[in-house]
């Protein structure tokens, strides 16, 4: 505890330190400032009966760090950033030359790929912007509007989610921690209060055991957050001697750490995307003057809106890109021919292709462990709702796992921080 206050002193002594964190402070409260400004024309009223029938939205407004829950002009927030990040890593799949600059070309090279990430956000943005438009304005919840109010709305929604990148780049570099996950988690933490209040209004005493149960199972969920990402399976690695002269150099051994949460909150982000994407063409094509088109879309948003339907996809689709999105971001190839070209060995296995297969055996194991975790974690929800009826923290599972992931890793810049200045 001592400890504790004696570096919280040396946060606020060191000027520097006291200016990077006062700048992540303020670029959070501007970000919230422009979360409470709505776009025109909203119906506050048929808004919140739109949010609370639809488990997609409010996911949604988790990572858009809550601006959508009142169509406030970053109403998108920084999902189009991701998206366009996550497509550009997919992409290095099937481009050498991408590959290359982001793995292998250093810091220009990795520049280079934001700036490609940062223009592929634009188009992904106003086609959110509109897809978004189109859904709210069919379910009631926008008046309707002429073609200029809609591209005046999208110019608008747009140009929110590209300032939010801007902030969210301006906090990394001159604050503390990452800042677009900074500004989901200022979002999640947001909804707070009025989570507890809604549970105050519906309080009942018959219920208090209910509630003892449902907060045990947070405490529960947040140390298996913690475990889950901190947790690592070492391979131990060598360093073949070498004899130079009359001095010998090498011999030591370390270990290489493969996380067992390899993917972090990216697949459960990818799977909330892919789910959102047919529901706003099939809110789009019901306000369609076709019958066809009327009934087909009626049927299809009925079957995405059921909740057993909703959570079996969710659940499958985020086991699903947990291994797709390891499998892109690491190589056990490269990690081995790197290990081979720096004089290292794992104790027992030969060098080259064998490395790689007992690498990437001993990943695919733990990937299933965090793919069933991370599973498990997005439909937590839906199973506490079912068991519960306590709806009043609808994304409890992924935002929590947000969360703690924010402050563990902000816990950890801070004090990498510090330990600089000590010495």
């Amino acid at each position: 505890m001592k400890n504790f206050f004696a570096k919280i002193i040396t946060i606020f002594q060191d000027r520097i330190l006291r200016k990077r964190i006062l700048f992540t402070l303020g670029a959070l409260v501007v970000f919230r400032l422009f979360a409470a400004i709505p776009i025109p024309g909203v119906d506050a009223n048929k808004l919140a009966t739109f949010f609370s029938s639809n488990n997609f939205l409010n996911l949604f407004n988790t990572f858009s760090g809550g601006g959508f829950s009142n169509l406030s002009i970053v109403m998108i927030g920084v999902s189009p950033y991701i998206t366009a990040s996550i497509i550009m890593q997919l992409l290095t799949i099937m481009s050498p030359r991408l590959k290359a600059l982001y793995q292998e070309e250093g810091d220009i090279g990795r520049k280079k790929f934001s700036q490609y990430s940062r223009l592929l956000t634009v188009p992904i943005a106003i086609v959110q912007a509109f897809g978004f438009l189109a859904l709210l304005s069919s379910n009631g919840v926008l008046a309707s509007m002429s073609g200029f109010e809609q591209i005046t709305n999208i110019i608008i929604i747009t140009g929110g989610a590209l300032l939010l990148m801007w902030i969210g780049e301006l906090i990394s570099e001159y604050g503390i921690g990452n800042g677009l996950s900074l500004i989901i988690f200022a979002g999640i933490v947001s909804g707070l209060p009025s989570g507890i209040a809604q549970l105050g209004f519906v309080f009942e005493v018959s219920q208090i055991p209910v509630y003892l149960l449902f907060f045990a199972v947070t405490l529960v969920v947040i140390a298996a957050v913690v475990v889950i990402t901190e947790a690592e399976r070492p391979i131990p690695i060598t360093y073949a001697k070498q004899v130079r002269g009359s001095k010998v150099y090498g011999g030591v051994s370390t270990y290489l750490p493969l996380r067992l949460n390899q993917a972090g909150v990216i697949p459960i982000i990818f799977a909330l995307s892919i789910l959102l994407f047919p529901q706003m063409i099939f809110s789009f094509l019901q306000s369609v003057n076709n019958a066809t088109f009327q009934s087909v879309s009626k049927y299809a948003l009925g079957l995405l809106d059921n909740g057993w339907v909703h959570g079996i996809l969710y659940f499958f689709l985020v086991f699903i890109f947990t291994y797709f999105y390891t499998a892109v971001t690491f190589d056990p190839d490269s990690i081995s021919t790197n290990l081979q070209k720096s004089g290292a060995f794992i104790p027992g296995v030969r060098p080259g292709p064998p490395t790689s297969v007992h690498i990437a055996r001993i990943l695919t194991r733990l990937t299933l462990f965090g793919a069933l975790f991370l599973g498990i974690i997005a439909v937590l929800p839906l199973i506490v709702k079912a068991g519960t009826g306590i709806t009043a923290f609808s994304v409890g599972g992924t935002a929590l796992l947000i969360v703690v992931s924010v402050v563990i890793d902000l816990i950890k810049k801070i004090e990498a921080q510090v330990s600089i200045r000590e010495y």
